[in-house]
């Protein structure tokens, strides 16, 4: 059982930082959509090729955008957040739980 609660352990270390990279890679997005950024430059097109495919159907579903503002980010945001404090808690206390 040790080497499982190691396992999932990892498994929860590795899943909150890759939710936090795409937290922050999320606040870019936003923050590029406040300048008029070159849309050829490799990184906005890689940003945008990361948070398209997670913003669109959240703007597909839920119209949220008040005077120009998108709001669907802040959806986002708390889906991150809820992934973090239910997923990788639940991880970490089954590792926990396993030793």
């Amino acid at each position: 059982m040790f080497v499982i609660s190691n396992f999932i352990g990892a498994l929860a270390t590795v899943v909150s930082m890759v939710l936090n990279i795409y937290m922050w890679i999320m606040v870019a997005r936003v923050v590029l959509s406040w300048v008029n950024p070159d849309p050829f430059n490799p990184i906005v097109r890689f940003i945008h090729g990361v948070t398209e495919p997670v913003l669109h159907p959240i703007r597909r579903k839920l119209p949220l955008s008040f005077g120009g503002i998108d709001l669907s980010p802040i959806i986002v945001f708390l889906l991150i957040v809820f992934l973090q404090r239910f997923v990788v808690a639940t991880l970490q206390g089954l590792a926990l739980t396993l030793r």
